[in-house]
């Protein structure tokens, strides 16, 4: 089992934080962001969700929001995320689970999302492996686009003394370089412009 805790920290602080801020641009940037991830999913016509570092929910939302019906699971290690999670969408099944558990279990799911959690990872690399088990069709992922995320840190004043670099962000991908590094293990199908992430969906090779 892997024993990182899918984007737990930033589950249970930032990744809220940032849904509910009221700053007008951020939520126009989040919004815009959730929108291209339902367009992403919605294209695949996926028969079974599984994210994995799901939160609190808000992309599962904005999933179900887009028309999405099919039956969608969302795990996270952290439980205050996921109780919050199942109110957001009670029609959703939440848990508390270890996604390489999942994988060596044998269960499958038509498409399966990590949305802003590689970052977070000391071994993203074996994620994707992981994510290579679970995943019979489609993945859809998304990391910050650097160096601009950071760019936009700075601008507004956060982690000056890191260059603008977020603390929970332990890996650092630029569009081309992300693309590449799914490239080595899915079949890259689209990656849509919604700066300041990249944002991928990929067919699993057969």
């Amino acid at each position: 089992m892997l024993a990182v805790k899918w984007g737990h920290m930033s589950s249970t602080h930032g990744n809220k934080q940032k849904h509910n801020s009221s700053n007008p641009v951020q939520r126009a940037l989040i919004a815009h962001f959730l929108r291209r991830v339902g367009e992403l999913v919605v294209a695949r016509s996926p028969k079974s969700i599984l994210e994995i570092g799901c939160g609190e929910g808000y992309v599962l939302r904005a999933l179900r929001d887009a028309g999405v019906r099919c039956p969608m699971r969302g795990i996270d290690f952290s439980e205050t995320a996921i109780a919050e999670a199942r109110d957001r969408v009670p029609e959703a099944e939440f848990l508390v689970q270890d996604a390489a558990a999942l994988a060596d279990d044998g269960q499958r799911f038509d498409t399966v999302l990590m949305i802003e959690v590689l970052e977070h990872l000391p071994d993203p690399n074996r994620m994707l492996e992981v994510l290579s088990r679970l995943a019979e069709r489609h993945v859809v992922l998304s990391v910050p686009w650097e160096p601009f995320f950071r760019g936009l840190n700075l601008a507004r004043g956060k982690h000056i003394k890191a260059l603008g670099n977020d603390p929970e962000h332990i890996q650092h991908w630029s569009r081309s370089s992300f693309q590449s590094f799914v490239g080595d293990h899915f079949v890259i199908q689209e990656a849509p412009l919604v700066f300041p992430w990249t944002l991928v969906g990929a067919a699993v090779p057969h």
